[in-house]
């Protein structure tokens, strides 16, 4: 069986279309109509990726509550959020709960199939298919990386990036003091969309703050980009 892939969604129509659509790509799916059943089923075995929606039955948050378990459970697993709510207060909240992806319903199959074999590439990349062997482990200063692992640290404490944030540390540190624009963090870390690598990066940052109060190593360069500073 190919790859697969969990979908949440409490609208059964709405399910069944998507299960359908990604079983014809070759994936193995699995559908979920609440939030227990899926938490349930996430908890025996996981999935390689999760789709999911914010309103699930009788929780309207339910899909947020559902992506913070599951982070908890993997920080690598790949989650997009596939939702009818579309404000920037929805989706800045599903990044920082830990989603790598976020699009609304509106989307075509061709787009969402094209996010998901995007993040499925990530995976692969950060697994080695695609990180150069002098590359899948390498310090900047405090930083430590290991991309084979999916593992940060810094000054020795341990770093939980999603495998969206650890691509794009991987992507700047590993030329220290070169601009980034946002095209090409959008192209070196499989991003289809730019309009959430600032929410990523303020992430990040805030990541590394928690070890590290005067952490500064991400530098915004107005109008150009971010780069690394050490």
């Amino acid at each position: 069986m190919g790859r697969r892939i969990a979908i949440v969604e409490d609208e059964a129509a709405i399910r069944a279309n998507y299960a359908e659509a990604l079983a014809r790509q070759g994936y193995e799916v699995s559908a979920h109509a609440d939030r227990p059943s899926a938490l349930a089923a996430f908890r025996a075995r996981l999935p390689d990726l999760a789709i999911i929606d914010i309103g699930l039955g009788d929780e309207p948050e339910g899909g947020f509550t559902l992506c913070g378990e599951l982070r908890a459970m993997s920080v690598r697993l790949p989650i997009l959020f596939l939702t009818a709510r579309d404000s920037d207060f929805d989706i800045v909240s599903g990044l920082r709960l830990g989603a790598d992806d976020y699009l609304t319903k509106d989307v075509s199959l061709t787009h969402l199939l094209a996010r998901i074999a995007a993040l499925f590439r990530r995976v692969d990349a950060l697994a080695g298919a695609g990180v150069a062997s002098q590359e899948e482990q390498f310090e900047r200063g405090p930083l430590a990386l290991d991309a084979m692992r999916l593992a940060a640290s810094w000054r020795g404490q341990p770093v939980a990036l999603t495998l969206t944030e650890f691509w794009i540390v991987h992507t700047l540190a590993r030329v220290p003091g070169h601009v980034k624009s946002r095209d090409q963090l959008m192209h070196d870390a499989r991003l289809v969309d730019d309009g959430t690598i600032t929410s990523h990066v303020k992430r990040i940052r805030r990541k590394f703050a928690t070890i590290d109060p005067s952490f500064d190593a991400i530098e915004s360069v107005y109008g150009m980009g971010y780069r690394w500073k050490h």
